[in-house]
């Protein structure tokens, strides 16, 4: 028989989980609920049943947002109550459904991939009712609905999604006509997935999205125009389609019917796409991951991250579509801070060459590299930003040496866009392009651009209509005696960077590099900075001039007042000064992008120092947290979360975050520590929320690493709080442990363990801990052995995790299997930790399973359980191990009658092949039936343990003896260690000592 399983977790009716999984927090919080709605109406009739729920919700706000996430809930898991669910939550929501709405986008931001289906279908139904009843705030909803929609996937469930929102927006169409937003957002998304829609059975969900698209555009043009130019390349990828083509002539050639303010074509290619459109064709899941490669993985890295989003997400032929969503969100919104850009973060134009030499298809190819040129065509200095343009001229840049073919297809594409991309705007696009190459030498993003230009790896006839086309940029640099002295420095690190590119991305094995790669062929590790950009990091007052240009007057003064102010004092009352005009203005998202562009540049002193004092008092902490930049944080702090200032503020810290990622651990810690904060930590998670991210479990990650790589004192004093204030978001997994016992040292592991037995501190609960201590097993030894101590510092039972037996093999997890040994030796067994003792496998190697039953043995004299589920092999294996091992002591344990009797019945009952595998096993039970039957005298001469133990006796004196002594002596033949070790303890052979 087998041995028994673990007893599994009862399935959920949300959430898919599997049987290790940690029981799910928001899960089990929406089942709680259900639990209170129907305490309260069993057995009642509905209007009694409403009665009370309605007496209740008037008792406070807990009860009215427990009963309102019970009826949510009910609608998602009890399709045929979800009318009469619905019916109620309107009656009984005195907040116009803001907590189920709230609760709805968090499901679709962290959870929507984990529905099960009838939770997914019946949350659509739900979004459909919340439209048709004009419920204010529904349209950030399904636009949020949107956003799961995935590009490059025609499976069958990302198909009704899509096909099911498109429905509900032909329904209620004129309320979607209420909203501008709603209306551009799901024209881009509809142009997009048209294009993924093309296949013979797919065709009436594509007509379906034409129309709606042709049907928008025609009466909201206006709205649709806020897109900006990623319009003209959506419309340009379906201009084939019929419907498309007669919008396309009245676009280029009668602008006047779409609208009266519309002027034609050139207005909508000069207007730079927002961040919003480019990020909706993301799903959250994606677009998290892009920016943990973009913000915490080092180059060099990166492979196991590529190829993990590779087979997710890139794997089909009809998921090639997708790279160009990808390559326009990293060009148009990860735009990383300076001191990203100058460390060894994995950098822009890497994953984007990995984009671009994975793909496998022509078509998909000519449309990346269209997607990564597409703001070169009209860029405008004034307008548009260095960073849109920045990717493209750094995979050219670093591929030439490595890979000329991709930098010689890039430089070819971008000299044939010119003339090809629309003729009669033939000029305005050689503009644009020489706009953006002057504007990378002026930023120094390329010091010079003619070795790209002139490279002798590019064929003649290349080189030939470079030279033709951008004669300014092809002359040679100046003389080296003219050259700037930081710029040769940097010309020379560079080349020494391009040096040691070989095998950056490989076409063929459809990566970018591998992490051997790192380290050169002296042992060192590779410098993959990139220096010219790090000229940018130099403090010079001209830095935030483009940044103040874009404020008005009087904030433009206050920002240049703290930044000629040295003084810490003085710089806070300008700081406060600057939070109150942030919050008597109306700032615009430009606005508020620039000042904290300005913030995050004046404030980078701060944020490279350390922010833990060296001596912890209340005093040094105060100290420390009375700085300019933790005005912001300490006006948060004292607002109410329904004031308008509270969000304006809240916005102002997410931009601000979007600069400087280091803004989140600093905010934690200033609740931490300021006296003015205590008990606010919870205003974390609105912050979280306000972020691009929009996910408190990986916005609060994101900022523990970057803690952890900065500062790891102050991660373990951090560790404490947000373990409390967090449990659900800590708890569920390993990711915030391994980041700290990853880092920690011995004292620091002390001072943990200590924590955790003063009760300030808890890293394990009994729902997870096995899942934890699971993932533990892949993690470095010093890891392995702190996580053991910190879960042994709790008082957690050790039957809770005694099913990780299953999972621990002797050669590869000795870590575990030495803290669990030593556990259990301080344990009483019990029937089930026995069972899981007895089910490993038998090894000669593996002492594990012998050494505690030898331990239990000796320490407990006897022990029995329930032996039913394990197979009788492998309970003689390790039996016989145990004799094996019990054979030159004075234990007494085979001498027990209840033992001997049950090898008697044992023996009696199997095969004759067992019976001669464990022959010297049963020949105990063999020796004690003898001794049955003879007098005292001769049974005090029984052996204590085997036979093999009898060697010196006097010679045996029947038939039986001479064949039990004969078995022994066999035995010393095959296992000669033994009885070596016993004759070298004896005196004299055969002496009377023995």
């Amino acid at each position: 028989m087998d041995p028994a399983p673990a007893k599994a977790k009862p399935q959920g009716r949300l959430l898919v989980s599997t049987p290790l999984d940690a029981k799910d927090e928001l899960e089990e919080r929406l089942e709680r609920c259900v639990g209170i709605v129907q305490a309260l109406t069993n057995g009642l009739s509905e209007r009694e049943a409403n009665d009370a729920l309605t007496a209740n919700v008037c008792k406070g706000q807990q009860q009215h947002e427990e009963v309102c996430l019970g009826l949510f809930t009910l609608v998602l898991t009890e399709p045929a109550q979800a009318q009469r669910c619905y019916r109620d939550l309107a009656l009984l929501s005195r907040d116009g459904m803001n907590v189920v709405l709230v609760k709805i986008n968090q499901i679709l931001m962290e959870k929507f991939l984990k529905l099960q289906d009838t939770p997914r279908t019946q949350l659509v139904w739900l979004v459909r009712e919340l439209v048709k009843s004009g419920v204010m705030g529904a349209d950030g909803v399904i636009m949020t609905l949107l956003k799961q929609i995935a590009g490059g996937d025609i499976s069958n469930k990302n198909l009704w999604l899509a096909e099911s929102v498109l429905d509900i927006l032909l329904e209620q169409k004129e309320w979607v006509l209420k909203s501008g937003m709603l209306i551009a957002m799901s024209v881009y998304t509809y142009l997009r997935l048209i294009v993924d829609h093309g296949a013979p059975n797919l065709l009436s969900l594509r007509q379906k999205e034409v129309d709606f698209c042709i049907g928008m555009l025609r009466e909201k043009f206006m709205d649709c125009l806020i897109i900006g130019r990623d319009l003209v390349r959506l419309l340009q990828n379906v201009a084939r389609i019929q419907e498309m083509e007669l919008l396309w002539r009245d676009l280029l050639h009668n602008p006047q019917v779409l609208s009266p303010q519309f002027t034609g074509v050139l207005q909508l290619l000069t207007a730079r796409t927002s961040r919003k459109f480019l990020a909706c064709r993301l799903t959250p899941d994606m677009e998290t991951k892009l920016l943990f490669m973009t913000s915490r993985v080092r180059f060099g890295q990166q492979k196991r991250y590529q190829d993990w989003f590779q087979r997710q997400y890139l794997s089909t032929a009809e998921s090639q579509s997708l790279r160009c969503d990808l390559i326009r969100y990293i060009c148009g919104v990860v735009h990383p801070s300076n001191e990203v850009l100058s460390s060894d973060i994995l950098p822009r134009w890497a994953i984007i060459g990995w984009l671009l030499t994975t793909c496998t298809s022509n078509v998909a190819a000519s449309n990346a590299k269209l997607a990564l040129f597409y703001d070169w065509l009209f860029f405008n200095p004034e307008k548009d930003s260095i960073m849109n343009i920045e990717p493209a001229i750094l995979v050219m840049h670093h591929s030439m040496k490595p890979h000329p073919a991709i930098t010689a297809t890039l430089l070819d594409f971008m000299c044939r866009i010119i003339p090809h991309f629309f003729p009669p705007l033939e000029s305005q696009v050689r503009q644009g392009v020489f706009n953006s190459l002057n504007f990378i030498m002026e930023k120094r993003v390329l010091a010079h651009l003619a070795p790209l230009f002139d490279n002798p790896k590019l064929d003649r006839e290349l080189r030939s209509m470079l030279r033709e086309r951008f004669p300014e940029f092809c002359s040679p640099p100046s003389p080296p005696t003219e050259v700037k002295m930081e710029e040769a420095v940097s010309m020379e690190m560079d080349n020494h960077v391009l040096d040691k590119e070989e095998g950056c991305y490989d076409n063929t094995e459809a990566t970018f590099s591998d992490d051997e790669e790192e380290v050169n062929n002296k042992g060192k590790k590779r410098e993959f900075r990139f220096h010219p950009i790090k000229e940018a990091v130099m403090e010079e007052p001209a830095d935030i001039t483009p940044w103040l240009d874009q404020l008005d007057d009087t904030m433009k003064e206050k920002v240049q007042q703290l930044q000629k102010t040295s003084d810490t004092e003085t710089q806070c009352e300008v700081m406060q000064e600057i939070v109150d005009l942030i919050l008597e203005e109306d700032f615009d998202t430009e606005q508020m992008s620039a000042m904290a562009s300005c913030l995050a540049e004046l404030f980078k002193d701060h944020f490279r120092g350390e922010v833990l004092p060296e001596e912890i008092t209340e005093e040094s902490l105060e100290e420390s947290v009375s700085k300019p930049v933790c005005l912001i944080f300490r006006n948060l702090v004292t607002m109410q979360e329904d004031n308008s200032g509270f969000s304006v503020l809240l916005d102002m810290l997410a931009e601000l975050y979007q600069k400087q990622p280091k803004i989140g651990y600093h905010l934690l810690y200033y609740l931490k520590a300021s006296k003015a904060a205590n008990g606010k930590m919870m205003l974390y998670e609105s912050f979280a929320q306000a972020t691009a991210l929009g996910d408190l479990h990986t916005c609060l990650m994101m900022d523990m690493k970057a803690c952890q790589e900065d500062d790891v004192r102050l991660l373990c004093y951090l560790t404490p709080s947000i373990y409390s204030e967090f449990p659900d978001e800590t708890l569920r997994s390993g990711e915030l442990l391994n980041m700290i016992v990853a880092v920690i040292d011995s004292t620091q592991l002390q001072e943990l363990m200590c924590h955790v037995m003063m009760g300030n501190l808890v890293m394990f609960r009994k729902d997870s801990v096995l899942n934890i201590l699971i993932q533990s097993l892949d993690w470095e030894t010093f890891e392995q052995y702190s996580t053991w101590q910190l879960f042994l510092a709790h008082s957690i039972p050790l039957e809770t995790i005694i099913p990780i037996l299953q999972h621990l093999k002797y050669k590869e997890h000795p870590e575990a299997l030495s803290c669990l040994l030593l556990q259990l030796r301080r344990e009483k067994p019990s029937e089930e930790m026995v069972k899981m003792v007895l089910s490993r496998p038998c090894h000669p190697e593996d002492q594990f399973t012998t050494s505690i039953l030898r331990h239990w043995a000796t320490n407990l004299r006897s022990s029995s359980s329930k032996l039913a589920q394990l197979t009788l092999e492998q309970i003689l294996e390790h039996m016989d191990n145990l004799r094996l091992s019990l054979s030159n002591t004075k234990n007494n344990f085979f001498t027990q009658t209840p033992i001997l009797q049950a090898l008697q019945h044992v023996q009696a009952s199997c095969d004759e092949a067992h019976k001669m595998r464990f022959s010297d096993l049963f020949a105990l039970a063999e020796e004690y039936e003898d001794s049955q039957s003879k007098p005292p005298k001769s049974r005090r001469k029984a052996p204590a343990s085997s036979p093999r133990s009898r060697k010196g006796v006097a010679p045996p004196t029947n038939n039986e003896e001479e064949s039990a002594s004969s078995s022994a002596s066999e035995e010393e033949d095959s296992k000669p260690k033994a009885p070596k070790r016993k004759r070298k303890g004896s005196s004299a052979v055969g002496s009377d000592s023995d």
